[in-house]
């Protein structure tokens, strides 16, 4: 039993871990004709929780209710990962992603999110307003505008090679090429 805990909470390498997630796809297809996204699900939370007279949340959402379940268990999984199986290992960053942080302002790598980006003090300052507010505003804005977030196109909608989704894919991969190295450099000289 010890062993098999060992195992469950080491990094699982590329080769498990994307063969597994690339297999939700026929999975989903061959138990009912599913697609694989998340963004969907806020969607049908507002269609349950909030009736309106608004044609977009007027559809049957309880035929969708597999996928809040899924979201659900994303999320329970997250909770469990990090508070029962939390990797022993000292997370380790690429002494070149470390000199660009360290460029950045970013001081702090013990965790796996850098504590001078990711605390409760830079959540409620101009930068954590920018990142979390607009940043967040911005990527909804997006994945409404595409019609879906990076794991619908890139999971599902490429595996079921729709060009919509492959022309989604591309425009998520320049924008958050862009905002590294173009914008974020920016926001943090001046921040």
């Amino acid at each position: 039993m010890k062993q098999i805990f060992e195992f469950i909470i080491q990094p699982w390498p590329w080769y498990v871990a994307g063969p597994l997630i690339g297999l939700t796809v026929p999975t989903l297809l061959l138990i009912g004709n599913k697609s694989f996204g998340i963004s969907s699900s806020l969607r049908h939370v507002c269609a349950a929780c909030f009736p309106a007279d608004i044609p977009f949340f007027k559809y049957d959402w309880k035929k969708e209710i597999w996928n809040l379940i899924f979201v659900l268990g994303v999320f329970f999984g997250g909770v469990i990962a990090t508070n029962f199986l939390e990797n022993p290992n000292t997370f380790v960053l690429s002494e070149a992603t470390i000199n660009d942080l360290k460029a950045l302002g970013i001081k702090d790598f013990s965790g796996l999110m850098p504590a001078d980006l990711f605390s409760v003090e830079k959540l409620f300052s101009i930068k954590g307003l920018i990142f979390f507010v607009f940043g967040g505003f911005l990527v909804g804005f997006g994945t409404r505008y595409a019609g879906g977030c990076t794991s619908g196109h890139a999971i599902m909608g490429l595996s079921n090679l729709q060009v919509p989704s492959l022309i989604a894919t591309c425009c998520f991969m320049v924008g958050g090429f862009t905002m590294t190295h173009l914008i974020m450099p920016i926001i943090f000289k001046l921040f």
